[in-house]
């Protein structure tokens, strides 16, 4: 279940989401048919606002557009690039979080998060609306243990970055290549135990005020820009 303008329209464009059932207001489908050319996968069906209001809730804002949709595809670890870059989430479960995580990674072309089958969030469509059409982009590697997938990922020659604010190493010190993974724990809690052993190097965010933390999505960021672009 799929709404906003970014999440709907992305999905319409992407040829591997299965698709079955698009509402959308006047000026919202003539807005898809001026973005698409006149050439939709689906027709939608014209609707008032609020009667895609009833079935998503008073604060979902939809902007005239909801999508009943397949889920993607979710790759393997074994089928991931060898050169890949990834992120791998550790128990962050707040889907706003999460989508604005995905949001980001597609801006850095992560090709996939790794995340676990039991406290995680689901695809939900607050997590589609916080990712703004990124779904389309990086795909969930869904894992049992994610201490076990990172052991096979270091063992395919990824190098292991986990986030810690208390980490004696900082981001602006490393120097690392592709393949890389990076591992974010929940705020709070950060990385557990297990997890933090299975990494190659703990690295903190090198702040300079006098608030030492930031919200899991935006240290993410900071993480990506700082680690995941191409060395030269």
């Amino acid at each position: 279940m799929l709404y906003g303008w970014h999440p709907v329209a992305q999905a319409l464009g992407n040829a591997a989401r299965g698709l079955h059932r698009l509402l959308a207001t006047e000026n919202a489908a003539a807005r898809l048919a001026e973005e698409f050319g006149g050439s939709l996968r689906i027709a939608p069906e014209l609707v008032r606002p609020s009667e895609i209001g009833r079935l998503l809730g008073p604060d979902a804002v939809h902007q005239g557009l909801y999508l009943e949709a397949e889920p993607l595809p979710a790759p393997g670890l074994d089928e991931l690039p060898a050169d890949a870059l990834l992120l791998a989430l550790d128990q962050i479960t707040d889907p706003h979080n999460v989508g604005a995580i995905v949001r980001t990674a597609a801006a850095f072309g992560v090709a996939g998060i790794v995340t676990t089958v039991r406290h995680a969030p689901g695809a939900t469509g607050v997590l589609a609306k916080s990712a703004s059409g990124g779904l389309e982009h990086v795909p969930f590697v869904t894992v049992r243990n994610l201490a076990e997938a990172l052991i096979a990922l270091g063992e395919r020659g990824f190098t292991r970055i986990g986030l810690d604010s208390d980490a004696p190493a900082s981001l602006d010190t490393l120097t690392v290549a592709r393949p890389l993974v990076i591992v974010l724990g929940a705020e709070g809690k950060g990385l557990r135990e297990r997890t933090r052993s299975c990494c190659d190097v703990l690295a903190r965010i090198p702040f300079s005020g006098a608030i030492r933390s930031l919200n899991v999505s935006n240290a993410a960021a900071i993480t990506l820009y700082a680690l995941g672009r191409p060395q030269a």
